[in-house]
């Protein structure tokens, strides 16, 4: 009979492993109920040895949700081509595939969890605000944004941050339906910018050109607006 030996691992083999099983459990659950001891069980190491790699809950939760974060940011890369609407749909796509995938770890860290407040973790949640921004813009093929058009997009990323949490609690709308629905808040955002704004105006007409006659979220939202519009009062 062969006996099974435990392999040894280096010291950043290690870490990223705990790392890992943090994450996990940390998206499966709060992270102020996970605590250290589940941790190294489901690592298979003891806990003075969690102590050895992280000096405490804080410093692997921010190791976690700097992977996460990474993560989270790289859902909102899409190539530059076709109708934007088409992309931004895929983009809220896979940011609902993180939701749904870390739902307890997401909900903690945007309504308060063990390490908001953190200067660690405000710098990591802005990161990827941040990266998304700069996604959005390159979309929209504009090098400067006029103030008007980063406050859409800001105010769609937050739009979409509020709308997933709210989704979590009780997933009380389809899921697919809120994807769609996001893209056309970004259209009437824009829309009601370039009501005021002749540089946001003339983005969201290129973009609008762009779009093709049929199966596009933006098409749908203008013929829907159209149809609600000349509905008698």
């Amino acid at each position: 009979m062969t006996t099974g030996v435990r392999r040894r691992m280096a010291v950043e083999e290690r870490r990223q492993q705990l790392i890992g099983v943090a994450l996990d459990l940390f998206s499966r659950r709060s992270p102020d109920d996970v605590s250290i001891d589940e941790i190294a069980s489901a690592a298979g190491i003891s806990r003075p040895l969690v102590y050895h790699y992280f000096p405490g809950k804080l410093s692997l939760y921010e190791a976690a949700l700097k992977r996460a974060s990474d993560d989270l940011a790289e859902r909102f890369v899409e190539p530059r081509e076709g109708p934007l609407g088409a992309r931004l749909l895929r983009v809220m796509r896979r940011f609902f595939d993180f939701v749904d995938e870390h739902g307890p770890g997401f909900s903690a860290l945007m309504r308060g969890g063990p390490a908001v407040g953190s200067t660690t973790t405000n710098a990591l949640v802005d990161g990827v605000r941040q990266a998304a921004y700069a996604q959005i813009v390159s979309h929209l093929r504009v090098e400067r944004p006029p103030a008007r058009l980063e406050l859409v997009v800001r105010s769609w990323i937050a739009l979409a941050e509020a709308t997933a949490l709210l989704w979590l609690d009780g997933r009380r709308i389809p899921r697919g339906e809120l994807e769609v629905q996001l893209v056309h808040d970004f259209a009437a955002l824009a829309a009601v910018s370039a009501a005021s704004d002749p540089e946001v105006a003339a983005l969201l007409r290129r973009a609008l050109s762009d779009e093709p006659p049929a199966d596009s979220p933006f098409i749908t939202l203008v013929n829907r607006l159209v149809d609600l519009a000349s509905e008698p009062l």
